[in-house]
């Protein structure tokens, strides 16, 4: 994206699902946190990368309502209520995060959390996003 550099000092690993940092110019667009409900705040599943899809929908849908698209997102931090569940989820996460938002990479940190707070949630997630 023109607005967008994606930072990545001299020598290090190129990460895998993620960038280091993102240098971006324009409106910013700061996402709360989503969680794996629809739009009538109803749970359709507890499994975790559906959760994690339909959190991630609900950012993109948020960013359609201002014009903006999955493309447009610079950072997301995810807060998880257990590593090893999302970690057992990685293969359909990854499609589930492709199907949401495609082959961009943002900035990302996951942070596990003891709950959320609404008790049927297993991942929430907050997005920022800078339109050109």
């Amino acid at each position: 994206m023109k607005n967008m550099n994606f930072i990545l000092p001299e020598g290090w690993e190129q990460p895998k699902g993620y960038s280091q940092a993102v240098m971006a110019e324009g409106k910013q667009i700061y996402i709360s946190g989503q969680i794996g409900w629809d739009e009538t705040s109803t749970f359709q599943t507890d499994d975790f990368a559906e959760q994690a899809g339909q959190a991630l929908r609900n950012i993109v849908s948020i960013l359609a309502a201002a014009n903006a698209g999955a493309e447009h997102i610079t950072r997301l931090t995810w807060f998880i209520t257990d590593k090893q569940e999302y970690l057992a989820s990685l293969k359909s996460l990854g499609q589930k995060y492709r199907e949401e938002v495609g082959r961009h990479f943002p900035a990302m940190s996951v942070v596990e959390v003891k709950s959320l707070m609404e008790d049927r949630a297993k991942v929430e997630i907050e997005a920022t996003a800078v339109i050109p």
